[in-house]
């Protein structure tokens, strides 16, 4: 299934652009599915899919349903333990959702997309109408999060200490953890590695979506950070709203020529990699599916593949004033990752056991170090054109000797 993700700085229409991409993709013969928390003029707001077009079916998220129901579900499980404690219940009705409840039920139905229930219904393309940019990346960084948490608090070894539980609560003197305990984590981090597969397949690309300016020229700069430390790929840059190049009216002429001036920024920054599309601004918000058509926004390629494979490479380097490594021991090793638009000052790595730490600006990750890197020390990293080198010496207590 061809998956595409559309995002874009905050007012930018990106709800609007995800709407066109998906109609484009329908009228070009694709089964195609539309997934949206907001509201599209015309289209049904149900949380299920229903049908717009013959190929196009939209589905609203609803949030709030779905941290209800997610809560009563864990109330039950966990009814036990709330008893042994004299915690009252809360019921449905009385339940508000919380921050971070609208990612996610993101997150829940693209799972019910990608492996669930809906995953069934044969759709050929998916399009995803993401929160505005900064939280976009985010989100989609969370599935891996999410499951590394799961990992470290519920280790699934620890699951074959069942029968000692009972001796193990009376030393403790607390009790441990149940098997319902287990069996969530479990199901959860099925959900989020189903969720996680979707945004790390080679068919998933992101659209970005941005309203010609010096504030959107800055979000984007950013996010070409964040895109390449994630290792996604955006398959299309969408200008939204293009004003006439001539007119008349100096006010009118002024913020034309402002949007031409940042639209030749893109130009020459993006389209060497990612074509840009430019929209002409309708003279009023698109309401109707004409109006969507009017755009002109392409189709999904389904050629494009979206993910950059393995963002990170190795290389050796020449030995300077350090000692010569040992035969059979190299002696200097660069594991190096492209980030565009980062600064020295917004970098933070820190080592820890096989993991790296890495945070640039906004953005943070944390990545496994390479198996041929986890028997050196990081002896230093340096940001040169964009490539960010992260240097290692082989440890030589831990590399074999040679005879």
């Amino acid at each position: 299934m061809r998956t595409v993700l559309v995002t874009g700085p905050g007012g930018a229409g990106r709800t609007t652009l995800a709407a066109a991409t998906a109609l484009a993709a329908a009228a070009s013969g694709r089964r195609t599915l539309l997934v949206s928390a907001e509201p599209i003029p015309g289209f049904p707001s149900g949380p299920e899919p229903t049908p717009v077009t013959d190929r196009l079916d939209h589905a609203r998220i609803d949030s709030g349903a779905h941290f209800r129901a997610e809560l009563t579900e864990l109330q039950q499980r966990a009814s036990s333990v709330l008893d042994l404690v004299g915690a009252g219940r809360l019921d449905g009705e009385e339940l508000t959702e919380l921050p971070g409840a609208p990612q996610l039920a993101l997150l829940h139905t693209l799972h019910r997309a990608a492996a669930g229930d809906w995953s069934t219904a044969g759709y050929d393309t998916l399009v995803v109408d993401l929160p505005p940019l900064d939280q976009a990346l985010a989100l989609l960084a969370l599935p891996e999060q999410l499951r590394r948490y799961l990992r470290r608090l519920l280790p699934a070894e620890r699951q074959a200490a069942r029968a000692l539980r009972p001796v193990l609560a009376q030393l403790a003197g607390v009790p441990m953890p149940a098997q319902w305990l287990y069996e969530a984590a479990a199901r959860k981090d099925e959900e989020l590695a189903a969720v996680q597969a979707l945004v790390e397949d080679g068919s998933t690309t992101l659209r970005l979506a941005a309203e010609p300016g010096p504030a959107a020229e800055d979000a984007l700069r950013t996010a070409r950070t964040g895109l390449a430390l994630y290792g996604l790929r955006a398959d299309l840059l969408v200008a939204n709203r293009v004003l006439p190049r001539h007119s008349s009216d100096p006010w009118f002429a002024d913020l034309a020529a402002q949007q031409e001036k940042c639209l030749g920024h893109w130009h020459e920054e993006w389209a060497p990699h990612v074509p840009v599309h430019e929209a002409a601004h309708l003279g009023r918000d698109p309401r109707t599916a004409d109006d969507l058509a009017a755009l002109a926004v392409p189709a999904p390629d389904e050629r494009v593949a979206g993910r950059v494979e393995d963002p990170w490479w190795i290389e050796e380097e020449e030995p300077g004033d350090e000692e010569p490594g040992e035969e059979g021991r190299p002696s200097v090793l660069a594991w190096c990752l492209p980030l565009p638009g980062a600064t020295k000052e917004d970098l933070r790595l820190v080592r820890r056991g096989e993991e790296l730490l890495l945070t640039v600006g906004p953005f943070h990750r944390i990545v496994r170090v390479a198996s041929a890197l986890r028997r050196c020390t990081v002896s230093g990293a340096a940001l040169t054109d964009g490539v960010l080198r992260v240097r290692f010496t082989p440890d030589p207590a831990l590399w074999p000797r040679t005879s």
